[in-house]
């Protein structure tokens, strides 16, 4: 037998660190070729790290959220052959741990059992359960760890009657989920609630309690929950950080009339339907943002504040704000302004779909010049976005309301909707970040502007 160390890859795009947020093998498993070790994440992606070859699993080289150089020791498996380390190396320091001792738990505290002994009433069996309910959970003290679980899975637990700290816990950072009071349950039959007892009428016994007993009928409000930012939520906290620190940001909030912009994407849509894609609000404002840029150049930018040159970009590589489960990712719509309406809907939809799946690549999240962000129909009526450093603008979506409005010296009803953007007053004045927003007005509000180059 021999010993295969698999080193952290280098990602490329000059990274020297990533950081590990998964674990998907312990200590002592088996793998085989191909099969995913972990996941780390560079600075926007998240990159599985597969094994190259089958064997069993020696030491782990990190903990979640653990900083980890590339090059240095991730992961230590015993293989079968010479493997790749040399006779006689030894474990590169700070990048391996001794293999651990499997942890030797306390012994579970004997759980009372709801059978009915033949010669026991109702009444004294219940009274039993309660005694040794509340014996055990005296006995247990302060012996374990508060364990991390969300308020759904201590009120199951409570429900159930399991006590959380016998729990073993699978979920990411030791959190215990819902599977593991399932899998918990099924290993201690015992636990779950007994049938109620009734008495020789046939009427339930009202004195049946069939939980353990609750010493402070408090606890469950007063619980406080620890959660690690670690992974992708870490990059955005620290990117968010990053960028309001360094931009002087101000916003420049404008209302459009969409009435007419609303009645063209129907009249294309039931025109197209079934033969192109289905156009959303966003294209077209896509488009007006190409349109709009055109006249100014210095929107479409981004700033090396450090060497102190702002990029003018003649291409529009379009960031568009994607919510994902595990937080907000910014999808890249490459040269946006060689692209047709129908096409910018479908490029749209693929980024966006390939980043909520968690499978955009790194050329996917990164480069664009300008960011469009929308909360669709949660918009609000007006907000102050975040530029995506280093890009010196952001034009953001708000909600789409009929309301009165003056036209003419009447009152009419019409489709209304604010557009809030922000930008870098380093590079932008106020009057360019208002002109170019009422070009994009413009454009919006005559919608048949779009369709002239």
């Amino acid at each position: 037998m021999g010993t295969y160390i698999i080193k952290t890859p280098d990602i490329g795009e000059g990274i020297a660190e990533v950081e590990l947020v998964a674990w998907h093998v312990k200590e002592g498993d088996t793998v085989v070729a191909d099969q995913v070790l972990a996941d780390v994440m560079t600075d926007k992606a998240t990159v599985e790290i597969p094994s190259p070859v089958a064997g069993r699993v020696l030491t782990l080289g990190g903990s979640i959220g653990q900083a980890v150089a590339v090059g240095s020791e991730l992961i230590r498996l015993e293989v079968e052959g010479e493997g790749n380390l040399k006779a006689g190396a030894a474990p590169a320091a700070g990048t391996a741990r001794p293999a651990a001792q499997p942890a030797q738990l306390p012994a579970a505290p004997v759980l009372p059992t709801f059978a009915v002994p033949p010669p026991l009433d109702a009444g004294e069996r219940v009274r039993q359960a309660i005694e040794a309910a509340a014996a055990a959970q005296v006995t247990q003290g302060n012996a374990f760890e508060r364990p991390i679980a969300s308020p759904a899975v201590r009120r199951r637990a409570w429900e159930l009657g399991i006590p959380l700290e016998r729990v073993r816990a699978t979920g990411p950072a030791g959190r215990i989920v819902q599977a593991d009071l399932d899998a918990h349950a099924r290993a201690h039959p015992g636990l779950a609630p007994p049938v109620p007892a009734r008495e020789a009428s046939g009427a339930p016994v009202k004195a049946v309690v069939a939980v353990p007993v609750r010493v402070n009928r408090f606890e469950e409000i007063n619980t406080t929950e620890t959660i690690p930012v670690i992974g992708l939520r870490r990059k955005i906290a620290i990117k968010m950080q990053d960028a309001k620190r360094r931009i002087p940001h101000f916003s420049y909030v404008e209302e459009i009339d969409v009435t007419e912009l609303e009645a063209l994407r129907r009249q294309l849509n039931a025109r197209w339907e079934g033969q192109r894609a289905r156009l959303t609000l966003l294209p077209l404002l896509v488009r007006a943002m190409v349109l709009a840029v055109r006249e100014f150049p210095q929107i479409n930018a981004r700033f090396d504040d450090e060497a102190g040159v702002v990029t003018r970009h003649g291409a529009v590589h379009l960031g568009i704000a994607t919510q994902t489960g595990n937080g907000l990712m910014v999808p890249v719509l490459r040269h946006a302004e060689a692209l047709d309406l129908w096409a910018c809907a479908s490029e749209i939809a693929r980024v966006a779909e390939a980043a909520r799946a968690g499978k955009a690549t790194r050329e996917e999240l990164s480069g664009s010049t300008i960011t469009l962000t929308s909360l669709g129909a949660l918009g609000g009526i007006a907000n102050t976005p975040i530029i995506n450093h280093p890009e010196v603008a952001i034009v953001g979506v708000n909600r789409m309301v009929e309301r009165p409005v003056v036209r003419g010296g009447a009152i009419v009803v019409r489709q209304m909707m604010n557009l809030s953007s922000s930008f870098d007053h380093r590079v932008v004045d106020g009057a360019d970040a208002a002109a170019f927003i009422q070009a994009v007005r413009g454009v919006l509000e005559a919608p048949g502007l779009l369709f002239v180059e």
